[in-house]
């Protein structure tokens, strides 16, 4: 696998935003498959920077009703990547 089939898109929410600033941390949502290290190398192969470590999530996806029919959200995988002192990644700074 390559980074592009690890990591599917950034995750941007008010908290991911305070995670950045505070403590350098990114969220991803990730292939459900993926390893820790996977996912930590894909990140550095990616963005060209450290990886210090590496926290996932696996969401379950919630049950909804759509009129009388109930549907499954798709079940994701999120990895919290925090990066080492001095690294960022521009993707989330606006630029």
């Amino acid at each position: 696998m390559n980074s592009s089939d690890i990591i599917i898109k950034p995750i941007i929410t008010e908290k991911s935003t305070l995670l950045q600033e505070s403590q350098r941390r990114y969220v991803f949502e990730v292939n459900r498959y993926s390893t820790k290290l996977e996912i930590k190398k894909a990140v550095e192969a990616a963005f060209n920077v450290k990886v210090i470590k590496v926290n996932t999530i696996n969401a379950k996806g919630k049950t909804k009703r759509y009129g009388p029919r109930p549907t499954a959200l798709k079940t994701l995988k999120k990895a919290i990547v925090q990066l080492a002192p001095g690294e960022t990644i521009t993707i989330f700074e606006g630029v």
